[in-house]
């Protein structure tokens, strides 16, 4: 438990910039504070004293606000930023060196005892807000935006945006563990580019119609004019 611990005060290092030292971490930080409850209730958990891990995992949410059930399985170098309001659900399964922003939730989505919760590759960053909700894997090295809410399998290397989450990036590989969740594209915004753009293009045609149209008007006045000086 302790060389875990060592490795998630490592993590905040790594992706905090804001840090300053251990003490800074063990004193100041909620999503430490978590992890220090969910370590314990969780080992509860595995040695059958279900009751006293659930008691430890409830202080942990009194004090941190943040809940972890104590069954969950939570890797090494797991990060959690500012933390208020995230929810990690029993059968939840998060690989090494994930990072969840505040307002996640890794819910579930059937009142069945069996896996309900989502399974989180390595490396996996999850902008705030975001749910994630369903017995599905999110691949190593993906990027979930800021409240998104993802209802299916997300592929390894990939980025999921929007509500229902869509893929919008896939296959770029990274190293180590990219934070720019706030750099993600909008497909919505792309969408309406796109339309904006093929209105631009419809506009161009119809007034180049309108042009060739005046120009065959103007002729068939001329033809018409000349016919009528023949006639005459």
């Amino acid at each position: 438990m302790f060389a875990f611990l060592k490795d998630d005060i490592r993590a905040v290092f790594d992706r905090d910039p804001a840090v300053r030292s251990v003490f800074e971490v063990i004193f100041c930080y909620p999503g430490f504070h978590a992890m220090l409850f969910y370590r314990l209730s969780h080992w509860l958990w595995n040695k059958n004293r279900t009751f006293m891990g659930r008691f430890v995992s409830h202080l942990g949410r009194f004090f941190t606000g943040i809940e972890i059930h104590p069954g969950a399985k939570i890797g090494r170098g797991f990060f959690i930023d500012h933390g208020m309001g995230v929810v990690i659900g029993e059968t939840a399964e998060i690989g090494e060196n994930c990072t969840l922003y505040h307002g996640v939730t890794l819910g579930g989505t059937s009142w069945a005892k069996e896996k309900r919760h989502p399974t989180l590759g390595n490396n996996v960053v999850v902008g705030s807000g975001a749910k994630i909700l369903g017995p599905f894997k999110v691949g190593d090295d993906s990027k979930i935006g800021s409240n998104s809410v993802v209802v299916k399998e997300v592929p390894a290397t990939a980025t999921v945006v929007g509500i229902p989450g869509r893929v919008v990036l896939s296959g770029e590989k990274r190293v180590g563990v990219d934070l720019q969740h706030g750099e993600l594209p909008d497909p919505v915004a792309k969408a309406v580019s796109c339309v904006f753009d093929q209105i631009q293009r419809l506009e161009e045609q119809i007034t180049s119609l309108r042009t060739e149209q005046a120009k065959l008007n103007s002729e068939l006045e001329r033809y018409r004019a000349d016919e009528e000086d023949t006639v005459s």
